[in-house]
């Protein structure tokens, strides 16, 4: 018998730092920046970048739940970007940047609230969480050059100065969910 596969999908970001991040976790098995939540149907980046076609750059993470929870998955999600600024994480800014869950089903957008609760009620951020938790309407895989981006590039200077230290403290901090 194979093992069950479930998919989420994630916008904490810039794709390439999200995508970096989820790679590294123990029962992940695919990771796949991409553009949800808009209108334009197959955006292109460049479309996207605009921050007019209500798409988010997200990534859809393939997982083992046997391995990784979902639920484990979406406290790491919180606490490896900063879900307290709307339409921003650092340096980038706009709408297509923004803080997002795109839930598959209704369990996951129960469980996605439910620790969003829970961090608010922990008071572990300095402002409120802004993070959406809305429906997964459309998911449009972003163009081959954006794939395993740190992976393939870690001496430009984004992965270098952006990409790299976050890693480096998930790496410390979830080191027992980590390969």
């Amino acid at each position: 018998m194979t093992a069950q596969i479930e998919e989420a999908t994630f916008g904490g970001g810039c794709f390439w730092c999200t995508e970096a991040l989820f790679k590294q976790i123990k029962g992940v098995e695919e990771v796949f920046p991409g553009y949800a939540g808009g209108d334009v149907p197959n955006p292109t980046y460049e479309q996207v970048c605009t921050g007019k076609t209500g798409h988010a750059e997200v990534v859809r993470v393939r997982f083992r739940p046997e391995i990784i929870s979902y639920e484990q998955l979406v406290e790491y999600f919180f606490l490896t970007h900063d879900p307290t600024t709307p339409n921003r994480q650092g340096a980038d800014v706009g709408p297509q940047y923004r803080s997002v869950i795109f839930y598959h089903s209704e369990a996951q957008r129960l469980t996605a609230q439910k620790v969003k609760e829970r961090l608010e009620a922990q008071r572990l951020f300095s402002a409120p969480i802004v993070t959406s938790i809305e429906p997964l309407r459309n998911f449009y895989p972003a163009e081959e050059y954006h794939w395993d981006y740190f992976a393939r590039h870690p001496s430009k200077p984004y992965c270098q100065f952006v990409i790299a230290p976050k890693v480096q403290k998930a790496r410390e901090k979830f080191r027992p969910l980590l390969r």
